[in-house]
């Protein structure tokens, strides 16, 4: 299940603190491709459960990190590894290909 990191004391603690790799699903509510590329998020985060950790952050509302990782097009899922964004996939796309964009197929 994802975390959602809408402060930025939240995302610091689930994401750059993080032990392990988190996905991070640059979104907002009104973007219809994010709604379809939700339930893929959720199918990876299931699939790697304690291998990596998935988070949410609605741009609308978290702007400030948004803007740091420069996000300018939404969906962005970022991969996160000691607190770096090490790869980004952009735009709705099935799970194989954002793993692949991540660099984390199996």
């Amino acid at each position: 299940m994802a975390v959602e990191a809408n402060t930025k004391e939240t995302f610091e603690s689930e994401v750059l603190s993080s032990e392990i790799p988190v996905v991070v699903d640059f979104w907002a509510p009104w973007c219809a491709p994010c709604r379809m590329v939700a339930p893929e998020l959720d199918s990876l985060a299931e699939d790697r459960a304690g291998e990596i950790k998935l988070v949410k952050v609605n741009v609308d509302i978290n702007q400030e990190v948004a803007s740091r990782y420069q996000v300018f097009s939404i969906p962005t899922i970022g991969l996160f590894r000691s607190g770096e964004m090490v790869a980004a996939s952009i735009g709705a796309k099935p799970k194989r290909l954002i793993e692949a964009d991540l660099g984390i197929s199996k």
